[in-house]
């Protein structure tokens, strides 16, 4: 099991990525988590960028990926199977480490510190990013919506994304690096050292710009790793 300790985890900051990504990103190995919602489109992405993708249904699959995708999908449901495959107390100790994690939409809410509109009271999570994230709280299926947003991490140009019955982040701690918000304000992306959360689905879109981010996260942990 790879241990990528947070001495080094300064390095992580957005201005200080773009040197790893020509030298190291097409050598990562990111592994996304299936056990359900939507890995394949994910794994589909990283193939395209030059990484290899590794399916991840077992925790001693773990050892052999640089970094870690949670899907959307069902929240509750995910959790559940976390710890049915005895995969949640080894995510939690590597993202606790620095092991790069990125969740979308229902894969925020398992990394998240805290949920809000929840049907389980006390829900328990990874708590591996110091945030409060609020289950549907857009509505329903069919208030689903697209939206053009301001990443400044991502550089000029907007990003399309897709909010599928999605979370948003109610509140986010200090050491939280809020990368995105809807134009009413509302937090939608953010990041915390190695853990990155997304509200949206970037995997549905044809931009492919937040997995180079994540690939650049995951590079800077593996250079950092390889150093020690």
């Amino acid at each position: 099991m790879k241990i990528f300790t947070p001495l080094f985890i300064s390095i992580f900051q957005s201005d200080n990525l773009n040197f790893y990504r020509s030298l190291t990103q097409n050598r990562m190995n990111i592994g996304v988590l299936a056990l359900q919602g939507a890995f394949i489109e994910h794994i589909g992405i990283l193939k395209k960028l030059g990484s290899a993708a590794e399916e991840i249904r077992l925790p001693e699959q773990l050892k052999d990926v640089d970094g870690l995708i949670i899907p959307g999908g069902e929240s509750t449901t995910i959790i559940k199977l976390l710890k049915e495959y005895q995969l949640f107390h080894p995510l939690k100790e590597m993202g606790g480490n620095g092991f790069p994690i990125w969740g979308t939409c229902a894969g925020m809410i398992c990394l998240a510190a805290s949920v809000t509109n929840s049907q389980e009271v006390d829900m328990e999570t990874l708590k591996l990013i110091d945030i409060e994230a609020r289950r549907n709280a857009f509505g329903r299926q069919v208030d689903s919506f697209e939206v053009d947003l301001d990443i400044p991490a991502l550089g000029n140009a907007p990003f399309h994304a897709v909010f599928i019955r999605a979370p948003y982040i109610d509140h986010a701690g200090p050491k939280v690096e809020v990368l995105s918000r809807l134009d009413n304000g509302t937090i939608v992306a953010a990041r915390q050292n190695n853990i990155l959360v997304t509200s949206f689905h970037p995997e549905l879109t044809d931009d492919h710009r937040f997995h180079e981010y994540f690939l650049d996260i995951a590079a800077a942990a593996s250079e950092i790793y390889s150093m020690r």
